[in-house]
Protein backbone atom coordinates (compact mmCIF):
# COMPACT_ATOMS: atom_id res chain seq x y z
CA UNK A 1 0.00 0.00 0.00
CA UNK A 2 1.37 3.37 -0.94
CA UNK A 3 2.41 5.51 2.02
CA UNK A 4 3.31 9.17 1.80
CA UNK A 5 4.57 10.90 4.91
CA UNK A 6 3.87 14.25 6.46
CA UNK A 7 7.30 15.83 6.58
CA UNK A 8 6.68 18.89 8.68
CA UNK A 9 4.21 21.48 9.77
CA UNK A 10 4.12 24.32 12.21
CA UNK A 11 2.26 23.74 15.45
CA UNK A 12 1.89 26.88 17.52
CA UNK A 13 0.28 28.23 20.59
CA UNK A 14 1.51 31.63 21.69
CA UNK A 15 4.50 30.07 23.43
CA UNK A 16 5.21 26.96 21.30
CA UNK A 17 6.81 26.16 18.00
CA UNK A 18 6.90 22.40 17.61
CA UNK A 19 7.60 19.87 14.89
CA UNK A 20 5.45 16.85 14.22
CA UNK A 21 5.22 13.85 11.95
CA UNK A 22 2.39 11.62 10.93
CA UNK A 23 1.78 7.93 10.85
CA UNK A 24 -0.71 5.48 9.39
CA UNK A 25 -4.23 6.46 10.43
CA UNK A 26 -6.50 4.04 8.65
CA UNK A 27 -5.11 1.02 6.86
CA UNK A 28 -7.85 1.19 4.23
CA UNK A 29 -8.08 4.91 3.63
CA UNK A 30 -5.88 7.54 5.15
CA UNK A 31 -2.42 6.04 4.76
CA UNK A 32 -2.89 6.32 1.00
CA UNK A 33 -3.52 10.03 1.04
CA UNK A 34 -1.26 11.59 3.65
CA UNK A 35 0.06 14.85 2.33
CA UNK A 36 3.21 16.87 2.65
CA UNK A 37 1.96 19.57 5.00
CA UNK A 38 -0.76 20.34 7.50
CA UNK A 39 -2.96 22.01 4.89
CA UNK A 40 -3.70 18.46 3.71
CA UNK A 41 -6.63 17.56 5.97
CA UNK A 42 -5.94 13.83 6.03
CA UNK A 43 -2.30 14.45 6.89
CA UNK A 44 -3.20 16.88 9.65
CA UNK A 45 -5.67 14.43 11.16
CA UNK A 46 -3.14 11.61 10.94
CA UNK A 47 -0.63 13.78 12.80
CA UNK A 48 -3.17 14.40 15.57
CA UNK A 49 -3.64 10.66 15.99
CA UNK A 50 0.11 10.11 15.85
CA UNK A 51 0.64 12.12 19.01
CA UNK A 52 -1.28 9.50 21.02
CA UNK A 53 1.74 7.27 20.47
CA UNK A 54 5.36 8.39 20.26
CA UNK A 55 5.62 8.29 24.03
CA UNK A 56 2.49 10.12 25.14
CA UNK A 57 0.16 7.26 26.07
CA UNK A 58 2.41 4.27 25.30
CA UNK A 59 5.61 4.88 27.27
CA UNK A 60 6.09 4.50 31.01
CA UNK A 61 7.61 7.99 31.11
CA UNK A 62 4.57 9.49 29.40
CA UNK A 63 1.10 9.92 30.89
CA UNK A 64 1.65 6.55 32.62
CA UNK A 65 4.23 8.18 34.91
CA UNK A 66 1.70 10.77 36.10
CA UNK A 67 -1.31 8.45 36.32
CA UNK A 68 0.43 5.34 37.69
CA UNK A 69 3.80 6.12 39.31
CA UNK A 70 2.04 8.54 41.66
CA UNK A 71 -0.18 5.72 42.95
CA UNK A 72 0.01 2.44 44.83
CA UNK A 73 -0.12 0.46 41.58
CA UNK A 74 3.31 1.41 40.24
CA UNK A 75 6.59 2.67 41.57
CA UNK A 76 9.93 3.19 39.87
CA UNK A 77 12.56 3.29 42.57
CA UNK A 78 16.24 4.08 42.12
CA UNK A 79 17.83 0.62 41.87
CA UNK A 80 21.51 0.67 42.76
CA UNK A 81 23.28 2.49 39.94
CA UNK A 82 20.16 2.58 37.74
CA UNK A 83 17.13 4.86 37.52
CA UNK A 84 18.60 7.74 39.48
CA UNK A 85 18.18 10.31 36.71
CA UNK A 86 18.22 13.25 39.08
CA UNK A 87 15.47 11.72 41.17
CA UNK A 88 12.77 12.37 38.57
CA UNK A 89 11.28 8.85 38.73
CA UNK A 90 11.08 8.47 42.47
CA UNK A 91 9.79 12.04 42.81
CA UNK A 92 6.57 10.75 41.32
CA UNK A 93 6.13 8.33 44.19
CA UNK A 94 7.62 10.50 46.92
CA UNK A 95 5.38 13.39 45.80
CA UNK A 96 8.34 15.78 45.63
CA UNK A 97 7.89 16.94 42.04
CA UNK A 98 8.33 20.64 41.29
CA UNK A 99 7.47 22.85 38.28
CA UNK A 100 10.84 22.07 36.69
CA UNK A 101 10.45 18.28 36.96
CA UNK A 102 11.32 16.68 33.62
CA UNK A 103 8.38 14.23 33.66
CA UNK A 104 5.89 17.00 34.44
CA UNK A 105 7.36 19.17 31.68
CA UNK A 106 7.71 16.46 29.03
CA UNK A 107 4.10 15.33 29.44
CA UNK A 108 2.82 18.89 29.25
CA UNK A 109 4.75 19.38 26.02
CA UNK A 110 3.50 16.14 24.47
CA UNK A 111 -0.12 16.74 25.43
CA UNK A 112 -0.24 20.39 24.38
CA UNK A 113 1.46 19.34 21.16
CA UNK A 114 -1.49 16.97 20.72
CA UNK A 115 -3.87 19.87 21.28
CA UNK A 116 -2.08 21.90 18.66
CA UNK A 117 -2.07 19.06 16.16
CA UNK A 118 -5.79 18.51 16.71
CA UNK A 119 -6.50 22.23 16.23
CA UNK A 120 -4.42 22.15 13.04
CA UNK A 121 -6.56 19.25 11.82
CA UNK A 122 -9.78 21.10 12.68
CA UNK A 123 -8.66 24.07 10.60
CA UNK A 124 -7.39 21.98 7.67
CA UNK A 125 -10.53 19.86 7.47
CA UNK A 126 -12.86 22.86 7.87
CA UNK A 127 -11.20 24.65 4.96
CA UNK A 128 -11.28 21.57 2.72
CA UNK A 129 -13.86 20.08 0.38
CA UNK A 130 -12.94 16.43 0.89
CA UNK A 131 -15.73 13.83 0.64
CA UNK A 132 -15.30 12.79 4.30
CA UNK A 133 -15.23 16.34 5.63
CA UNK A 134 -18.01 15.86 8.17
CA UNK A 135 -16.49 12.65 9.57
CA UNK A 136 -12.90 13.92 9.71
CA UNK A 137 -13.98 17.17 11.35
CA UNK A 138 -15.82 15.26 14.06
CA UNK A 139 -12.78 13.05 14.66
CA UNK A 140 -10.47 16.07 14.81
CA UNK A 141 -12.70 17.75 17.37
CA UNK A 142 -13.00 14.51 19.32
CA UNK A 143 -9.23 14.19 19.55
CA UNK A 144 -8.99 17.85 20.58
CA UNK A 145 -11.47 17.21 23.39
CA UNK A 146 -9.57 14.13 24.53
CA UNK A 147 -6.21 15.94 24.69
CA UNK A 148 -7.78 18.91 26.48
CA UNK A 149 -9.58 16.64 28.95
CA UNK A 150 -6.32 14.85 29.77
CA UNK A 151 -4.47 18.12 30.38
CA UNK A 152 -7.30 19.39 32.59
CA UNK A 153 -7.25 16.13 34.54
CA UNK A 154 -3.51 16.36 35.17
CA UNK A 155 -2.82 20.10 35.32
CA UNK A 156 -6.21 21.72 35.99
CA UNK A 157 -5.88 24.28 33.19
CA UNK A 158 -5.26 24.07 29.48
CA UNK A 159 -4.23 26.46 26.69
CA UNK A 160 -6.62 26.94 23.78
CA UNK A 161 -6.93 29.16 20.74
CA UNK A 162 -9.79 29.19 18.23
CA UNK A 163 -8.29 27.17 15.35
CA UNK A 164 -10.39 29.02 12.77
CA UNK A 165 -9.26 32.50 13.78
CA UNK A 166 -5.58 33.25 13.25
CA UNK A 167 -5.87 36.38 15.37
CA UNK A 168 -7.68 34.73 18.23
CA UNK A 169 -6.14 35.34 21.64
CA UNK A 170 -4.71 32.56 23.74
CA UNK A 171 -7.24 31.37 26.32
CA UNK A 172 -6.37 29.57 29.53
CA UNK A 173 -9.33 27.31 30.22
CA UNK A 174 -9.91 26.00 33.74
CA UNK A 175 -11.21 22.56 34.65
CA UNK A 176 -14.08 23.86 36.77
CA UNK A 177 -15.91 25.30 33.75
CA UNK A 178 -14.29 23.63 30.76
CA UNK A 179 -15.34 20.11 31.75
CA UNK A 180 -18.93 21.10 30.94
CA UNK A 181 -17.88 22.66 27.62
CA UNK A 182 -16.02 19.50 26.63
CA UNK A 183 -18.95 17.26 27.52
CA UNK A 184 -21.33 19.36 25.43
CA UNK A 185 -18.80 19.45 22.58
CA UNK A 186 -18.30 15.67 22.46
CA UNK A 187 -22.03 15.03 22.69
CA UNK A 188 -22.56 17.39 19.75
CA UNK A 189 -20.13 15.32 17.65
CA UNK A 190 -22.04 12.05 18.01
CA UNK A 191 -24.27 12.47 14.92
CA UNK A 192 -21.24 12.99 12.67
CA UNK A 193 -18.96 10.30 14.08
CA UNK A 194 -18.94 6.89 12.44
CA UNK A 195 -20.00 3.84 14.38
CA UNK A 196 -17.10 1.41 14.70
CA UNK A 197 -16.64 -0.44 11.41
CA UNK A 198 -18.63 2.03 9.34
CA UNK A 199 -16.91 4.30 6.79
CA UNK A 200 -13.74 2.13 6.96
CA UNK A 201 -13.18 2.91 10.64
CA UNK A 202 -11.44 0.61 13.10
CA UNK A 203 -10.81 0.81 16.83
CA UNK A 204 -7.78 3.04 16.33
CA UNK A 205 -10.14 5.83 15.21
CA UNK A 206 -12.28 8.16 17.31
CA UNK A 207 -15.67 6.58 16.60
CA UNK A 208 -19.06 6.97 18.26
CA UNK A 209 -18.05 4.20 20.62
CA UNK A 210 -14.80 5.96 21.54
CA UNK A 211 -16.89 9.05 22.29
CA UNK A 212 -19.23 7.03 24.52
CA UNK A 213 -16.18 5.87 26.47
CA UNK A 214 -14.78 9.37 26.79
CA UNK A 215 -18.14 10.74 27.91
CA UNK A 216 -18.40 7.98 30.50
CA UNK A 217 -15.07 9.08 31.97
CA UNK A 218 -15.94 12.77 31.75
CA UNK A 219 -19.18 12.39 33.66
CA UNK A 220 -17.59 10.05 36.23
CA UNK A 221 -14.87 12.60 37.01
CA UNK A 222 -16.91 15.79 36.53
CA UNK A 223 -17.43 16.32 40.26
CA UNK A 224 -13.67 16.17 40.84
CA UNK A 225 -13.02 18.71 38.08
CA UNK A 226 -15.62 21.01 39.63
CA UNK A 227 -14.03 21.08 43.09
CA UNK A 228 -10.65 19.35 42.97
CA UNK A 229 -9.47 20.15 46.51
CA UNK A 230 -12.70 19.18 48.29
CA UNK A 231 -12.84 16.60 51.05
CA UNK A 232 -15.84 14.97 49.37
CA UNK A 233 -17.34 15.27 45.91
CA UNK A 234 -20.92 15.77 44.75
CA UNK A 235 -21.19 12.90 42.28
CA UNK A 236 -24.96 13.17 41.91
CA UNK A 237 -25.03 16.74 40.65
CA UNK A 238 -27.46 17.42 37.83
CA UNK A 239 -25.83 16.49 34.54
CA UNK A 240 -24.68 19.27 32.25
CA UNK A 241 -26.97 17.91 29.53
CA UNK A 242 -29.57 15.20 29.20
CA UNK A 243 -31.69 13.82 31.99
CA UNK A 244 -30.68 13.01 35.54
CA UNK A 245 -27.38 13.30 37.34
CA UNK A 246 -23.76 12.78 36.35
CA UNK A 247 -24.00 9.15 37.47
CA UNK A 248 -27.12 8.64 35.34
CA UNK A 249 -25.13 9.80 32.32
CA UNK A 250 -22.24 7.47 33.22
CA UNK A 251 -24.74 4.63 33.29
CA UNK A 252 -26.32 5.77 30.01
CA UNK A 253 -23.10 5.97 28.00
CA UNK A 254 -21.46 2.92 29.54
CA UNK A 255 -24.61 0.90 28.85
CA UNK A 256 -24.48 1.84 25.18
CA UNK A 257 -21.12 0.07 25.06
CA UNK A 258 -21.95 -2.84 27.36
CA UNK A 259 -25.17 -3.61 25.50
CA UNK A 260 -23.59 -3.27 22.07
CA UNK A 261 -23.20 -6.43 20.02
CA UNK A 262 -19.83 -5.11 18.87
CA UNK A 263 -18.05 -5.94 22.15
CA UNK A 264 -17.76 -8.77 24.66
CA UNK A 265 -15.60 -9.63 27.65
CA UNK A 266 -12.62 -11.90 27.00
CA UNK A 267 -12.57 -15.14 28.99
CA UNK A 268 -8.76 -14.90 28.95
CA UNK A 269 -8.27 -11.52 30.59
CA UNK A 270 -4.73 -11.12 29.24
CA UNK A 271 -5.76 -11.45 25.58
CA UNK A 272 -6.60 -7.74 25.57
CA UNK A 273 -2.94 -6.96 26.30
CA UNK A 274 -1.29 -9.49 24.00
CA UNK A 275 0.68 -9.25 20.79
CA UNK A 276 -2.32 -10.50 18.82
CA UNK A 277 -4.86 -8.18 20.47
CA UNK A 278 -5.66 -6.31 17.23
CA UNK A 279 -9.44 -6.01 16.91
CA UNK A 280 -9.88 -7.68 20.30
CA UNK A 281 -13.53 -7.96 21.39
CA UNK A 282 -13.01 -5.71 24.44
CA UNK A 283 -11.02 -3.01 22.69
CA UNK A 284 -13.25 -0.02 21.99
CA UNK A 285 -10.57 2.60 21.33
CA UNK A 286 -6.85 1.84 21.13
CA UNK A 287 -3.55 3.25 20.06
CA UNK A 288 -2.71 1.03 17.12
CA UNK A 289 0.88 -0.20 17.30
CA UNK A 290 2.92 -1.92 14.60
CA UNK A 291 6.49 -3.03 14.13
CA UNK A 292 6.75 -1.67 10.62
CA UNK A 293 10.08 0.20 10.48
CA UNK A 294 8.12 3.47 10.10
CA UNK A 295 7.34 4.26 13.71
CA UNK A 296 7.56 1.07 15.70
CA UNK A 297 5.07 0.68 18.51
CA UNK A 298 6.37 0.93 22.07
CA UNK A 299 7.14 -2.12 24.22
CA UNK A 300 7.50 0.07 27.30
CA UNK A 301 4.60 -1.19 29.44
CA UNK A 302 5.96 -4.75 29.17
CA UNK A 303 9.71 -4.04 29.10
CA UNK A 304 9.73 -1.76 32.13
CA UNK A 305 9.02 -4.55 34.64
CA UNK A 306 11.14 -7.34 33.16
CA UNK A 307 14.54 -7.92 34.80
CA UNK A 308 17.66 -7.72 32.66
CA UNK A 309 18.33 -11.46 33.10
CA UNK A 310 14.80 -12.37 32.03
CA UNK A 311 15.14 -13.04 28.32
CA UNK A 312 12.36 -13.83 25.83
CA UNK A 313 15.09 -14.48 23.25
CA UNK A 314 18.89 -14.70 23.50
CA UNK A 315 19.13 -11.07 22.30
CA UNK A 316 16.22 -9.50 24.21
CA UNK A 317 16.06 -8.53 27.86
CA UNK A 318 14.20 -6.38 30.36
CA UNK A 319 15.22 -3.25 32.23
CA UNK A 320 14.41 -3.95 35.92
CA UNK A 321 12.52 -0.79 36.71
CA UNK A 322 8.91 -0.66 37.84
CA UNK A 323 7.07 -2.70 40.44
CA UNK A 324 3.95 -2.40 42.59
CA UNK A 325 3.73 -1.36 46.23
CA UNK A 326 3.35 -3.75 49.13
CA UNK A 327 0.00 -2.18 49.88
CA UNK A 328 -1.41 -2.89 46.43
CA UNK A 329 -0.08 -6.44 46.45
CA UNK A 330 -1.81 -6.98 49.80
CA UNK A 331 -5.20 -6.05 48.32
CA UNK A 332 -5.02 -9.31 46.36
CA UNK A 333 -4.86 -11.43 49.52
CA UNK A 334 -7.42 -14.20 49.14
CA UNK A 335 -7.71 -13.48 45.43
CA UNK A 336 -4.59 -15.07 43.92
CA UNK A 337 -6.86 -17.52 42.13
CA UNK A 338 -8.61 -14.64 40.35
CA UNK A 339 -8.00 -15.14 36.60
CA UNK A 340 -6.77 -11.54 36.37
CA UNK A 341 -4.03 -12.03 38.96
CA UNK A 342 -1.78 -14.29 36.87
CA UNK A 343 -1.78 -16.84 34.08
CA UNK A 344 0.75 -19.53 33.20
CA UNK A 345 1.94 -20.02 29.63
CA UNK A 346 1.43 -23.34 27.83
CA UNK A 347 3.61 -24.34 24.88
CA UNK A 348 2.25 -26.11 21.82
CA UNK A 349 3.44 -29.53 23.01
CA UNK A 350 1.50 -29.12 26.26
CA UNK A 351 4.41 -27.98 28.46
CA UNK A 352 3.46 -25.42 31.08
CA UNK A 353 5.97 -22.83 32.28
CA UNK A 354 5.51 -22.94 36.03
CA UNK A 355 8.07 -20.28 37.05
CA UNK A 356 8.68 -21.97 40.39
CA UNK A 357 11.04 -24.80 39.45
CA UNK A 358 13.79 -25.90 37.10
CA UNK A 359 12.42 -27.58 34.00
CA UNK A 360 12.72 -27.41 30.22
CA UNK A 361 10.47 -26.05 27.50
CA UNK A 362 10.37 -26.65 23.73
CA UNK A 363 12.69 -24.67 21.47
CA UNK A 364 10.23 -24.76 18.56
CA UNK A 365 8.66 -21.34 19.12
CA UNK A 366 10.45 -18.84 16.85
CA UNK A 367 10.01 -15.06 16.79
CA UNK A 368 8.34 -14.25 13.42
CA UNK A 369 10.76 -13.00 10.79
CA UNK A 370 13.81 -14.22 12.73
CA UNK A 371 15.58 -17.42 13.70
CA UNK A 372 15.42 -16.57 17.41
CA UNK A 373 14.07 -19.07 19.92
CA UNK A 374 11.15 -17.54 21.78
CA UNK A 375 10.74 -18.06 25.52
CA UNK A 376 7.36 -16.97 26.89
CA UNK A 377 6.84 -15.42 30.30
CA UNK A 378 3.82 -16.00 32.46
CA UNK A 379 1.46 -13.05 32.69
CA UNK A 380 0.01 -10.88 35.41
CA UNK A 381 1.39 -10.11 38.85
CA UNK A 382 4.71 -11.92 39.23
CA UNK A 383 6.39 -12.51 42.61
CA UNK A 384 8.90 -14.82 44.24
CA UNK A 385 11.97 -16.59 42.86
CA UNK A 386 12.11 -16.27 39.08
CA UNK A 387 13.11 -18.95 36.59
CA UNK A 388 14.04 -18.77 32.92
CA UNK A 389 16.71 -19.40 30.30
CA UNK A 390 20.36 -18.58 30.86
CA UNK A 391 22.91 -17.70 28.20
CA UNK A 392 26.00 -19.66 27.26
CA UNK A 393 29.35 -17.94 26.71
CA UNK A 394 28.50 -17.51 23.02
CA UNK A 395 25.17 -15.81 23.76
CA UNK A 396 22.80 -18.70 23.06
CA UNK A 397 20.22 -20.27 25.37
CA UNK A 398 21.48 -23.19 27.43
CA UNK A 399 19.90 -26.34 26.02
CA UNK A 400 19.20 -29.88 27.18
CA UNK A 401 20.70 -32.87 25.39
CA UNK A 402 17.41 -33.42 23.55
CA UNK A 403 17.26 -29.84 22.22
CA UNK A 404 14.94 -28.15 24.70
CA UNK A 405 15.51 -24.80 26.45
CA UNK A 406 16.74 -25.17 30.02
CA UNK A 407 14.74 -23.24 32.61
CA UNK A 408 16.94 -22.41 35.58
CA UNK A 409 16.87 -20.36 38.77
CA UNK A 410 17.81 -16.76 37.98
CA UNK A 411 19.88 -14.08 39.71
CA UNK A 412 19.99 -10.33 39.12
CA UNK A 413 22.18 -9.22 36.23
CA UNK A 414 23.74 -6.24 38.01
CA UNK A 415 24.01 -8.01 41.37
CA UNK A 416 24.98 -11.57 40.55
CA UNK A 417 24.96 -12.63 44.20
CA UNK A 418 21.34 -11.52 44.59
CA UNK A 419 18.74 -14.10 43.65
CA UNK A 420 15.96 -12.84 41.41
CA UNK A 421 13.32 -12.94 44.11
CA UNK A 422 10.59 -10.36 43.53
CA UNK A 423 9.49 -9.55 47.06
CA UNK A 424 6.16 -8.04 48.13
CA UNK A 425 8.07 -6.07 50.77
CA UNK A 426 9.99 -3.05 49.53
CA UNK A 427 11.74 -2.17 52.83
CA UNK A 428 13.57 0.98 51.79
CA UNK A 429 16.49 1.78 54.10
CA UNK A 430 15.15 5.32 54.37
CA UNK A 431 11.35 4.92 54.45
CA UNK A 432 10.96 8.38 52.95
CA UNK A 433 13.03 7.64 49.84
CA UNK A 434 12.40 5.05 47.12
CA UNK A 435 16.05 4.00 46.85
CA UNK A 436 17.52 0.50 46.82
CA UNK A 437 21.14 -0.50 47.26
CA UNK A 438 22.71 -2.66 44.57
CA UNK A 439 22.04 -5.89 46.48
CA UNK A 440 18.39 -4.87 47.01
CA UNK A 441 17.45 -4.39 43.36
CA UNK A 442 15.37 -7.57 43.30
CA UNK A 443 12.72 -6.04 45.53
CA UNK A 444 9.18 -5.41 44.37
CA UNK A 445 6.49 -7.56 42.77
CA UNK A 446 6.33 -6.99 39.00
CA UNK A 447 3.47 -6.60 36.51
CA UNK A 448 3.66 -8.66 33.32
CA UNK A 449 0.20 -7.63 32.15
CA UNK A 450 1.24 -6.53 28.65
CA UNK A 451 2.93 -9.23 26.59
CA UNK A 452 6.60 -8.64 25.84
CA UNK A 453 7.02 -8.43 22.06
CA UNK A 454 10.57 -9.48 21.02
CA UNK A 455 9.93 -8.83 17.33
CA UNK A 456 12.41 -5.98 16.90
CA UNK A 457 14.72 -5.31 19.82
CA UNK A 458 13.62 -4.51 23.35
CA UNK A 459 11.65 -1.36 22.65
CA UNK A 460 9.20 -2.15 19.83
CA UNK A 461 5.79 -3.82 19.96
CA UNK A 462 2.71 -4.87 18.01
CA UNK A 463 0.51 -4.69 21.13
CA UNK A 464 -2.32 -2.18 20.72
CA UNK A 465 -2.70 -0.01 23.84
CA UNK A 466 -6.30 0.32 25.10
CA UNK A 467 -7.66 3.78 25.78
CA UNK A 468 -11.25 2.59 26.21
CA UNK A 469 -11.78 -1.08 27.13
CA UNK A 470 -15.03 -2.87 27.89
CA UNK A 471 -13.84 -4.29 31.22
CA UNK A 472 -12.94 -0.81 32.46
CA UNK A 473 -16.32 0.48 31.27
CA UNK A 474 -18.04 -2.13 33.45
CA UNK A 475 -16.14 -0.80 36.49
CA UNK A 476 -17.26 2.75 35.70
CA UNK A 477 -20.89 1.72 35.46
CA UNK A 478 -20.57 -0.26 38.69
CA UNK A 479 -19.16 2.81 40.44
CA UNK A 480 -21.98 4.98 39.10
CA UNK A 481 -24.60 2.50 40.30
CA UNK A 482 -22.93 2.37 43.72
CA UNK A 483 -22.80 6.16 44.06
CA UNK A 484 -26.54 6.26 43.24
CA UNK A 485 -27.19 3.75 46.03
CA UNK A 486 -28.05 0.92 43.60
CA UNK A 487 -25.60 -1.47 45.22
CA UNK A 488 -27.12 -4.68 43.82
CA UNK A 489 -26.70 -3.41 40.26
CA UNK A 490 -23.11 -2.44 41.03
CA UNK A 491 -22.51 -5.91 42.48
CA UNK A 492 -23.96 -7.48 39.33
CA UNK A 493 -21.43 -5.64 37.16
CA UNK A 494 -18.51 -6.57 39.42
CA UNK A 495 -19.57 -10.21 39.42
CA UNK A 496 -19.99 -10.15 35.65
CA UNK A 497 -16.32 -9.18 35.40
CA UNK A 498 -15.27 -11.80 37.93
CA UNK A 499 -17.23 -14.69 36.44
CA UNK A 500 -16.54 -13.90 32.78
CA UNK A 501 -12.81 -14.44 33.23
CA UNK A 502 -11.54 -18.00 33.36
CA UNK A 503 -8.29 -19.53 34.49
CA UNK A 504 -5.98 -21.50 32.22
CA UNK A 505 -6.83 -25.12 31.39
CA UNK A 506 -4.21 -26.23 33.94
CA UNK A 507 -6.86 -25.23 36.48
CA UNK A 508 -9.79 -26.62 34.53
CA UNK A 509 -10.63 -23.29 32.89
CA UNK A 510 -12.36 -22.43 36.15
CA UNK A 511 -14.29 -19.15 36.09
CA UNK A 512 -13.55 -16.43 38.59
CA UNK A 513 -15.49 -16.54 41.85
CA UNK A 514 -18.31 -14.12 42.52
CA UNK A 515 -18.72 -12.15 45.74
CA UNK A 516 -21.89 -11.86 47.81
CA UNK A 517 -21.77 -8.22 48.94
CA UNK A 518 -20.19 -4.91 48.03
CA UNK A 519 -19.14 -1.94 50.13
CA UNK A 520 -17.04 1.07 49.14
CA UNK A 521 -13.77 -0.65 50.07
CA UNK A 522 -14.71 -3.74 48.09
CA UNK A 523 -15.63 -1.66 45.05
CA UNK A 524 -12.37 0.29 45.18
CA UNK A 525 -10.41 -2.95 45.30
CA UNK A 526 -12.44 -4.61 42.54
CA UNK A 527 -11.96 -1.66 40.19
CA UNK A 528 -8.21 -2.06 40.56
CA UNK A 529 -8.36 -5.82 40.01
CA UNK A 530 -9.85 -5.12 36.59
CA UNK A 531 -7.93 -2.01 35.50
CA UNK A 532 -4.45 -2.11 37.05
CA UNK A 533 -1.60 -0.70 34.93
CA UNK A 534 -4.03 1.04 32.51
CA UNK A 535 -3.43 4.77 33.24
CA UNK A 536 -6.62 5.00 35.33
CA UNK A 537 -5.40 4.69 38.91
CA UNK A 538 -4.74 8.31 39.91
CA UNK A 539 -8.31 9.49 39.08
CA UNK A 540 -9.67 6.43 40.88
CA UNK A 541 -7.68 7.21 44.02
CA UNK A 542 -8.80 10.83 43.97
CA UNK A 543 -12.47 9.91 43.56
CA UNK A 544 -12.27 7.47 46.48
CA UNK A 545 -10.31 9.83 48.76
CA UNK A 546 -7.17 7.66 48.79
CA UNK A 547 -4.68 9.78 46.86
CA UNK A 548 -3.47 11.89 49.80
CA UNK A 549 -2.81 8.88 52.06
CA UNK A 550 0.69 7.47 52.80
CA UNK A 551 1.97 4.19 51.37
CA UNK A 552 5.47 2.76 50.80
CA UNK A 553 7.80 5.75 50.30
CA UNK A 554 4.88 8.15 49.81
CA UNK A 555 4.06 10.40 52.79
CA UNK A 556 0.64 11.79 53.61
CA UNK A 557 0.25 14.74 51.25
CA UNK A 558 -1.76 17.92 50.86
CA UNK A 559 -4.69 18.15 48.41
CA UNK A 560 -2.79 20.50 46.08
CA UNK A 561 -0.79 17.46 44.91
CA UNK A 562 -3.93 16.19 43.18
CA UNK A 563 -2.80 18.47 40.34
CA UNK A 564 0.63 18.80 38.77
CA UNK A 565 2.23 22.21 38.39
CA UNK A 566 2.34 24.18 35.17
CA UNK A 567 5.95 23.65 33.98
CA UNK A 568 8.34 26.41 34.88
CA UNK A 569 9.46 26.62 31.26
CA UNK A 570 5.90 27.64 30.35
CA UNK A 571 5.59 30.10 33.22
CA UNK A 572 8.84 31.72 32.09
CA UNK A 573 7.58 32.53 28.58
CA UNK A 574 3.96 33.52 29.13
CA UNK A 575 2.12 35.47 31.79
CA UNK A 576 -1.22 34.01 30.80
CA UNK A 577 -0.95 31.14 33.27
CA UNK A 578 -1.28 31.39 37.03
CA UNK A 579 0.64 28.64 38.80
CA UNK A 580 -1.44 25.96 40.49
CA UNK A 581 -1.98 26.26 44.23
CA UNK A 582 0.89 24.98 46.37
CA UNK A 583 3.62 25.32 43.75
Amino acid sequence: MKKIFLNKYILCLSFMLLLGSCTKLDEQVLDEVLGDDASNPEGALAAAYDRLGKGTFVDHGGVFALQQYTTDEAILATRGSDWGDGGKWRSMHEFTWTPDNAIVTDNWNMLTNGITRAMTAVKAVTESNIPQKKLFLAESKGLLAFYMYTVLDLYGQVPYRDPLNERAPLEIKKAVSTIDELIVEVESLLPDLASLGDQSTHNGRFTKEAAYGLLTQMYLNRAVFKNRMANTYEFTEKAVSGDGTDMDRVIYYSSLLINSSKFRLESNYFNSFSIKNEKGPELIWVITQKIDKIRNGSNSFAYVCVERNQRPTPVNRGTNAACITSEFYATWNGNHDDPRFSRKYQYGDGTWFYNDREQSVPSTDIVPGTNLMWFHFNRGIIEGQQYGPKLTANGAFEMTADGRIKVLQLSMEKSAGTKMVFTPELNFDDPKQAVFKQDQINRGVRVFKYEYDPGDGNGSSNVDIPLVRLGAIYTMRAEAYFRKGEVNLALNDINKLRSSRTRESLYGSEPGKTISSLNAGDLYREIAFETYWELLRRPQMIRFGKYDLPYSAKPATQPFRRLFPIPQSVMDVTKDFKQNEGY
